[in-house]
């Protein structure tokens, strides 16, 4: 598994492409998976004030804390490419998703 963005999934032939976005960018056509997507909700306020801390706890207890990882890892697939919109570096729910693979699973999950 891996993570990226819109933009470099449009330029990869990658079979198991999958958003993780709320709402996927128009260009894409693969599989969406709206378990990992955060609400409207959680994203405004983020638009709103740049807390990225709130944003952490908020995704950690009203989304990732009612998930169980290895369903989901089982779902997505192991060669499962999970993108959204931030580029590389920025503040992303796409990383917080890797990193709960990575304590939940012990599995590495780079950015490409």
């Amino acid at each position: 598994m891996k993570t990226t963005n819109f933009a470099v999934a449009r330029t990869l032939t990658h079979n198991n492409i999958v958003s993780i976005a709320l709402k996927s960018a128009s260009e894409f056509h693969g599989r969406e998976y709206k378990k990992l997507a955060p609400p409207w909700w959680i994203l405004n306020a983020y638009r709103e004030n740049r807390d990225e801390k709130q944003y952490i706890r908020n995704y950690q207890k009203y989304v990732l804390d009612h998930l169980d990882a290895e369903q989901v890892y089982r779902e997505l697939g192991d060669n499962a490419i999970l993108c959204c919109y931030e580029r590389k570096g920025e503040f992303c729910h796409r990383r917080l998703v890797a990193a709960w693979f990575q304590k939940e699973l012990k599995i590495d999950v780079p950015e490409l």
